[in-house]
């Protein structure tokens, strides 16, 4: 519900955290795979503060925060 009341009005930018934090791993995928058909669709960017390996797979650009430290 939380991911349609952040699209409902056609966003440039949407800032998920965790977004398949509560998913089974097939929802997961189902979800991350309409956020990038919305991508290449309308031109939305989608910034996601993951831990899951699967949303990291499906970036374009990722950037590593560790121990205080980015890289990317």
């Amino acid at each position: 519900m939380a991911i349609a009341r952040a699209l409902v009005t056609n966003p440039a930018i949407v800032l998920a955290d965790e977004p398949t934090g509560s998913l089974d791993s097939q929802t997961g995928e189902t979800i991350i795979n309409l956020m990038l058909q919305i991508n290449q669709q309308k031109g939305t960017t989608f910034i996601f503060s993951t831990h899951d390996p699967m949303v990291m797979n499906h970036a374009k650009k990722l950037i590593k925060i560790r121990d205080g430290k980015i890289s990317g």
